[in-house]
């Protein structure tokens, strides 16, 4: 029951009220009585009373005063005040500084106090709740990092929160009644011509308007910033219209990052050059060109002879160095509508375009075999190299740029066999690599029944305990006549003849075999991955041949972790997206392997089941030096914990390279500097002595 606090001096007055308030049925009131302010005021601070009924004449006190100081005990406390006639003038007064009611004592007895007194608590309760719901949504958007201004129905600003604030730089006190277009004033990026706010559109239309692309703020002090987002109407209770908000964020850190992120997509991330993607795409625009123009064009595939020898013998870090340096020394021999393009180790490629002759592309590649004569200064070491160039011409060696590249490589390998430190324009006699290939594949189709495959296993280390945590499996072909081949010599040949898909079947149940095997004897690397090819992910029956093959082992689906590339995601979206959610339910983790040197689109890594980023061993080898290398994958490290993606290391080779992926908390790594890839039985003693490098805790 509520309790109600009776302060009067009339005890036949507090006898009165009490009686009505106590009678009242099942809503009766507990009723407390004081005589004098004092003793109502103390009793007020203990606490507990839900409504105050108060006589403003009282023995210690008499007039405004004494409701003043009940006010200032309990602020949200109802007070009704009580009248004798002649007093309506006080009680007037009293009822302007917030009492909530008043009564005259002629009334006293009347039915309808208790009413009054239910109707006074409830609409304080009301009062309450408006006001934590108002506290709750104010604290709310000051919370939040988009920008919020509420308009009146001209268009004048009424409200802003502080991000509002930060963005405009406009005080919440000195925007109130100012235009919205002035506190807020934004610009056509693009015409760098003034916009109209679309606050004034929706004002008009009644209804939600999005700001348009481009649109950039001009803070108060002058600054720019891009901002996108919208606005709406704000409704009264009656659905009418009576202002609106706009909201909006700063996306120039966002834009400049997505810049950032179609550079590395487009571009070699050692030397900065054109990447495959890009150089396919400015192929194909100067075919059109050339179509258009009756004019030829040509590409320049280039291998260096002897750099192997070098990355070799004096390591990644010079051989990288070199790259870089021989990328400086093509681009500087091409005219400015020509293009050099990095395809991957020491291979790279020029467009010569709107060649009205032929020779034009004889002439780049003298001029290129001319200036790497001159030495390359590379802590100081004088580095020589040569290059092998094979040319293609369109449209006499090819239509479109895959067939022209193709050709070109083609030329490249016939330079090479006529000693190298030359070039060679395509002819159709050139049919060296090919003849391998149907020779490599023709050995392919026998290497499964004569059981020439192996796997070998590459420990994956926690680069913070030392312990093994899982392997990867790795193909590896030992012929009878060759040796022992490794997949970059036979892989894409298997994919090309379909073989691939049968190879994949085996390494698959090997893998878990090995594993389960392992986890019988009790040595458990936790989990062991296997690369997994397009044409593999593809087939229909791919998830079901995964279940069988883990039902068959009897290995459990977390300890199986399939990876696959960049370019696999993004071959069908759609597609990719049911397979790999498939293969979630199944409980298998998935990794994305060589991350960082395709696509790496931020979009695919929300909208795909990714468990782990391999940052691919290109990325790692270069870490320390100058390039953004350790930019791009410190980068890649903190968007994996953000994301919460385990990170993995590939080819760590050194302590600089382990010390930098530690302090980055970085949590995996494998590498040579570790272990190379083991054999079944090898890898078995690995996990039986484990593993240990000195100062791991350093």
């Amino acid at each position: 029951m509520p309790t109600v606090l009776i302060i009067t001096g009339d005890a036949n007055d507090a006898k009165i009220l009490g009686d009505v308030l106590s009678n009242a049925g099942k809503k009766s009131f507990t009723v407390l009585w004081k005589e004098t302010l004092a003793a109502g005021v103390k009793r007020l601070q203990a606490g507990g009373i839900d409504a105050v009924m108060a006589d403003l004449s009282l023995p210690d006190s008499q007039g405004i005063e004494t409701f003043e100081a009940l006010s200032a005990v309990a602020p949200h406390t109802p007070i009704m005040t009580l009248f004798s006639a002649g007093e309506e003038v006080l009680t007037t007064e009293s009822a302007h500084p917030g009492a909530q009611d008043y009564l005259s004592k002629a009334h006293f007895g009347s039915y309808l106090v208790p009413q009054s007194l239910r109707n006074m608590i409830q609409r304080r309760t009301i009062e309450e709740k408006f006001f934590i719901e108002k506290t709750r949504a104010g604290i709310t958007l000051n919370s939040i990092s988009d920008a919020v201004i509420g308009t009146d129905m001209e268009g004048n600003v009424d409200y802003l929160n502080i991000a509002a604030e930060i963005m405009t730089g406009w005080t919440r006190g000195d925007a109130h009644g100012h235009p919205i277009s002035e506190v807020m004033q934004i610009m056509n990026g693009g015409t760098r011509e003034p916009e109209r706010n679309p606050i004034y559109l929706v004002l008009q239309q009644n209804e939600p308007m999005k700001l348009a692309a481009g649109t950039i703020l001009i803070r108060r002090d002058g600054r720019e910033a891009a901002i996108e987002d919208s606005a709406a109407p704000i409704h009264d209770w009656d659905g009418k219209i009576v202002g609106a908000v706009i909201v909006f964020h700063d996306i120039t850190a966002s834009q400049s990052m997505a810049i950032k992120m179609s550079h590395l997509a487009q571009h070699d991330f050692l030397t900065n050059l054109p990447n495959r993607m890009l150089l396919n795409d400015r192929i194909e625009q100067a075919i059109i060109l050339a179509q258009r123009n009756s004019t030829h064009l040509a590409l320049l595939f280039l291998d260096l002879d002897n750099f192997k020898h070098i990355n070799d013998s004096l390591g990644h870090v010079i051989g990288d160095k070199l790259l870089q340096s021989v990328a400086q020394t093509l681009s500087a021999c091409v005219r400015g509508s020509d293009t050099v393009s990095r395809q991957g180790g020491d291979e790279f490629v020029i467009l010569v375009s709107a060649s009205k002759h032929v020779e034009d592309a004889a002439l780049t590649a003298m001029k290129v075999l001319a200036a790497l004569t001159v030495p390359h200064l590379i802590a100081r070491h004088e580095l020589h190299v040569t290059t092998s160039i094979g040319i293609s011409i369109y449209p006499e060696d090819g239509l479109d740029a895959e067939t022209l590249i193709k050709n070109a490589d083609t030329a490249m390998y016939h330079a090479k066999e006529k000693g190298r430190n030359n070039y060679q324009f395509f002819t159709n006699a050139m049919n060296v690599r090919a003849v391998e290939r149907q020779v490599i594949e023709a050995h392919l189709r026998q290497a499964m029944v004569r059981q020439q495959f192996v796997l070998h296993y590459q420990p994956k280390i926690d680069l913070h305990t030392g312990a093994i945590t899982g392997s990867e499996a790795l193909l590896r072909w030992n012929h009878s006549n060759w040796g022992e081949m490794l997949p970059d010599r036979f892989i894409a040949i298997a994919e090309d003849c379909g073989l691939i898909v049968p190879i994949g079947q085996w390494v698959l149940r090997e893998a878990c075999e090995q594993t389960k095997r392992w986890e019988i004897a009790g040595l458990k690397p936790v989990s062991v991955a296997v690369n997994i090819s397009v044409l593999e992910l593809r087939r229909t029956d791919f998830v079901e041949g995964v279940r069988a093959v883990l039902q068959e082992t009897g290995l459990s689906p977390g300890c199986l972790q399939l990876e696959i590339t960049e370019s696999v995601l993004m071959y069908d979206d759609e597609s990719s997206t049911e397979i790999l959610q498939r293969l979630k339910d199944l409980g298998v983790q998935l990794a994305v392997d060589d991350f960082g040197t395709g696509y790496s689109s931020l979009s695919y890594l929300i909208q795909f089941p990714i468990d782990v980023l391999k940052i691919d061993r290109s990325l790692v080898s270069n870490i320390g030096f100058a390039n953004g290398t350790g930019i791009v994958v410190g980068a890649v490290i903190a968007m994996g914990a953000s994301l919460n993606k385990r990170v993995v290391a590939e080819g760590v080779e050194n302590q600089g390279q382990l010390d930098f992926l530690k302090a980055l908390h970085c949590e995996e790594g494998q590498g040579f500097f570790f272990s190379r890839p083991l054999a079944a039985e090898q890898f078995t003693t690995l996990l039986t002595t484990g593993w240990r490098y000195a100062d791991m805790e350093g």
